[in-house]
C-alpha cells in the first residue's frame, strides 16, 4: 500500500499531538512494508505568522497533491483580532471547502477504563459505541446571505439544504450503518424548520434503497437528552452541520474527554483527517495534551484512505490496551490505580502495544 499523507499540524497542541500519530502510521506502514509518504505543511495560526494567509496556497496545492491530510488544531487567542475571514480557523474552513469532503464522521466510543472520568453513571455509557455522521458544506455555517450589519445592529445567517446535498450525506450514513449495527437515527428539527422537512422527507426517501437498516427520526433537542440518558441506543447518527457539531462535541462527555475523539471527512477529492479537540494554546508544549484523539484519527486515515481494516482496529486496540493498564493523561487522570503520563509517553505506549499486537498477528499468520 502506498499513501501520501500532508501533515498539517496546525498551532497550539497541534504540533505534539500530530507526531505521535504520525509516529503510529510510520510503525504501520514498517510492520506492514507499506509505503506512506509524510508531506508537512503550514495551516492556522502560525501560517498566518509566516505568510499572512491561514491557508497558504503551497499548502492547499500539497493537500491537493496528496491521498490523505492529517491536521493537528489550528486558533489562538492572539488572532481574535482580526476579522473572522483572516482567523486561523478560516483556513480550516476554507481547506474542507477545497477538498469537498461532505461528510464528517466523528466516532464517540465509551472505554470502560475511563468510566470514572465521565460524569455519566458507568451504567449508562457501558458499552456505547456511536458514529456521528455530520454533513459538512452546507447549513447555516455555508448559506447565502450571511452579515453583521453594526450600524443596524442586525446579523443574518442562512440555513440551507438541497435534496442532493443530503442524499449524499445519507447515503454515506446507511453504507456504514450495514457495516455496524444497522441502524440510522436522523436529527432534525422537523417541527419548526422547512429545511429540517426537506431534511425528514429525503432521508425517508434514501431509506427505502436500505431495507435491511432501521431508520428512526429524532427532534434535536430530545437527542441532546438522549444521547446523555440512553446513549447505548443509538449506532449511526446522522446530522445536518450545526445539529452534528454541537451533538457530536457533547458526545465527549460519554467518553470522558474531547481528547478521546478522532474525526475524518470523506467524501471529497481528498480525505481530511483531524482530532476533534482544539488547539488549547494554555497548555501547549507543557507534555499535558492528550495524544489518543489523533491517534485514534491516524487509525481512520488506515480505515477509510489505506484501506487497512486489520490494522485500524489494531490502533484502536493499542489504545484500549494502554488505557486498561492504567496510563492516562492529565486529562482523563482519575483514581488511585492510573499513572499519569507526558504526551510523548502516551505515543510511546501505544507505540509498543501496537507492535506486539501486529507482531502476535504476523506469527499467527506464519504458522
Amino acid at each position: 500500500m502506498r499513501l501520501k499523507i500532508a501533515v498539517l499540524a496546525g498551532d497550539g497542541i497541534g504540533p505534539e499531538v500530530t507526531r505521535e500519530a504520525t509516529n503510529i502510521l510510520r510503525a504501520v506502514a514498517e510492520l506492514g512494508s507499506h509505503d506512506f509518504t509524510f508531506v508537512e505543511a503550514r495551516i492556522g495560526g502560525i501560517a498566518i505568522t509566516e505568510t499572512g494567509s491561514p491557508l497558504p496556497t503551497a499548502t492547499l496545492d500539497v493537500a491537493l497533491d496528496s491521498d490523505a491530510v492529517l491536521l493537528g488544531a489550528v486558533g489562538d487567542n492572539k488572532f481574535n483580532s482580526l476579522t473572522p475571514d483572516k482567523r486561523p480557523e478560516a483556513g480550516l474552513l476554507q481547506l474542507r471547502q477545497a477538498l469537498g469532503g461532505y461528510a464528517n464522521l466523528r466516532p464517540s466510543v465509551a472505554y470502560s477504563a475511563l468510566s470514572s472520568s465521565s460524569p455519566l453513571r458507568p451504567e449508562v455509557t457501558k458499552d456505547v459505541d456511536i458514529l456521528f455522521v455530520r454533513e459538512l458544506l452546507g447549513g447555516l455555517y455555508f448559506g447565502a446571505p450571511r452579515s453583521w450589519n453594526k450600524e443596524t445592529n442586525e446579523a443574518i445567517n442562512t440555513m440551507r439544504y438541497t435534496r442532493d446535498e443530503v442524499v449524499r450525506v445519507a447515503r454515506v450514513a446507511f453504507e456504514l450503518a450495514a457495516k455496524r449495527r444497522k441502524k440510522v437515527t436522523s436529527v432534525d428539527k422537523a417541527n419548526v424548520l422547512e429545511v429540517s422537512q426537506l431534511w425528514r422527507a429525503t432521508v425517508t426517501e434514501v431509506a427505502k434503497d436500505y431495507p435491511e437498516i432501521t431508520l428512526e427520526h429524532q427532534l434535536v433537542d430530545s437527542m441532546a437528552m438522549h444521547i446523555m440518558n440512553i446513549p447505548r441506543n443509538f449506532d449511526v447518527v446522522l446530522t445536518e452541520n450545526l445539529f452534528g457539531d454541537i451533538l457530536s462535541d457533547e458526545a465527549g462527555v460519554i467518553t470522558g474527554s474531547l481528547g478521546m475523539l478522532p474525526s475524518a471527512t470523506i467524501g471529497g477529492q481528498v480525505n481530511l483527517y483531524e482530532p476533534v479537540h482544539g488547539s488549547a494554546p494554555d497548555i501547549a508544549g507543557t507534555g499535558k495534551a492528550n495524544p489518543l484523539g489523533a491517534i485514534l484519527t491516524a487509525a481512520m486515515v488506515l480505515r477509510h484512505s489505506a484501506n487497512l481494516e486489520q490494522d485500524a482496529r489494531a490502533v484502536e486496540q493499542a489504545v484500549h490496551t494502554v488505557l486498561e493498564a492504567g496510563y492516562r493523561t492529565a486529562d482523563i487522570a482519575r483514581g488511585s490505580d492510573t499513572q499519569t503520563i507526558s504526551t510523548h509517553e502516551m505515543g510511546k505506549r501505544v507505540h509498543q502495544a501496537l507492535t506486539e499486537s501486529i507482531d502476535r498477528r504476523q506469527a499467527l499468520h506464519a504458522v
